[in-house]
Order: C-alpha cells, then sequence, then structure tokens
C-alpha cells in the first residue's frame, strides 16, 4: 500500500491539526535479558522431546504502524493502519 510522505493530522501536544511528516515504525533491538528470551532460551536447552523453536509458518501480512511527527513541537504519534493487514507499506516519494 501506498502512503503520502506527509499528512494532516491532529497532534494532542499542540492540540491542534498541522500538516505531519509520515515513517513506517521499524522495530527496536531486542533486548536478550527480557524473560521471554530467558526462558525461551531454557526450554532449548537439553535432548528432550519436543523442542520450542523458529515456526516454519509465516503470517502473511501485519497491522503496519506508521510514526507522525509534529513539525512544531517535533513529538511523535502512532498511527496503526487498521482493517486489514498489510505485507507492505510504501512511502510515497
Amino acid at each position: 500500500m501506498k502512503f503520502p510522505k506527509e499528512i494532516n493530522a491532529y497532534c494532542p501536544h499542540c492540540r491542534k491539526h498541522v500538516k505531519m511528516k509520515v515513517k513506517v515504525a521499524s522495530k527496536g533491538r531486542a533486548r536478550t535479558d527480557a524473560i521471554g528470551n530467558r526462558k525461551h532460551e531454557r526450554s532449548l536447552l537439553g535432548h528432550g522431546g519436543k523442542r520450542a523453536g523458529e515456526k516454519t509458518v509465516k503470517k502473511q501480512g501485519k497491522r503496519q504502524k506508521l510514526m507522525l511527527t509534529c513539525p512544531e513541537c517535533s513529538k511523535k504519534t502512532p498511527r496503526v493502519l487498521r482493517g486489514r493487514t498489510r505485507k507492505k507499506v510504501e512511502i510515497q516519494r
């Protein structure tokens, strides 16, 4: 799906509508000491029966998240594209 580079949106910090810059949100680096990662590592240890590993089936798409940046206060606001799931969101040049 193609999305415009700038959209007119409401900024909750400025409390008004402004022309905001749009950027696709990217996933941050995973923490190695997070409890979920520690549990997963523990389940991979040993020789035992059924081992939890990487899943073979990949999801077809996801609900894409956009980050809107206000030019006046330079605060970022997230916006999730709801409804359908999309494989890819492209920002128009």
